[in-house]
């Protein structure tokens, strides 16, 4: 393995930058709360598991250049992503109309739901299958085996995802009396939905790796 020390400095770059993980868990951390937020994260580092396992055993390279496989995932994460935005959105409207009782049943049925968004999100993005593809090779030695090297860096990657959303969650948990106010709520709500929209839209107009 080549550069292993710069490989982590572009994999804290790359976890930093804004994507639907972060949306989701922005969402969840506000709306559920700290254990919503690190459920959400913990379904997003699973999903990074299995995309390391996958690149390791070869799976998402046959992804990647079957035209056919790689819409499949394409459009379903499309689907996935627009639906959560949708859904957003539309419990914006449908906030005024929940009672006390009511609004902690369905806070526990969200908290039970994060893990699941977490991981979806990330294991139906073909991106990630691509990333791996294309980014873990850059730092292998050219003509060595590459399944230790692969793994060594996949869960590097995923461990590193871990601390960051620890501690972004963290950071979003300590302003929560600020992130908590029914108006502010109401905006990361709905930039969240717009985003997640937007994502998925991109997501469906991506060009197919041949």
């Amino acid at each position: 393995m080549e550069n292993f020390y710069l490989f982590v400095l572009m994999c804290i770059f790359l976890i930093i930058l804004p994507g639907p993980d972060t949306a989701i868990t922005t969402k969840n951390t506000v709306t559920v709360g700290k254990i919503g937020g690190l459920k959400t994260a913990l379904g997003t580092c699973c999903a990074l598991l299995i995309h390391t396992s996958a690149a390791v055993l070869g799976l998402s390279a046959i992804i990647v250049k079957s035209a056919l496989l790689f819409s499949v995932f394409k459009y379903v994460g499309a689907v996935y992503l627009i639906y959560l935005g949708v859904k957003t959105l539309w419990s914006l409207k449908k906030k005024e109309e929940a009672a006390s009782v009511k609004v902690m049943t369905k806070s526990q049925f969200v908290n039970t739901s994060c893990f699941k968004q977490g991981f979806l999100t990330n294991i139906l993005n073909p991106k990630v299958a691509v990333f791996f593809l294309t980014f873990l090779p850059q730092f292998v030695d050219s003509g060595i085996n590459t399944f230790l090297p692969f793994l060594i860096m996949g869960i590097t990657y995923t461990v590193l995802t871990a601390v960051w959303f620890l501690l972004y969650v963290y950071l979003i948990n300590q302003i929560s009396a600020f992130m908590k106010k029914p108006k502010t709520q109401n905006i990361i709500e709905g930039i969240t939905g717009t985003i997640l929209i937007g994502f998925g839209i991109k997501l469906a107009l991506e060009k197919t790796h041949n």
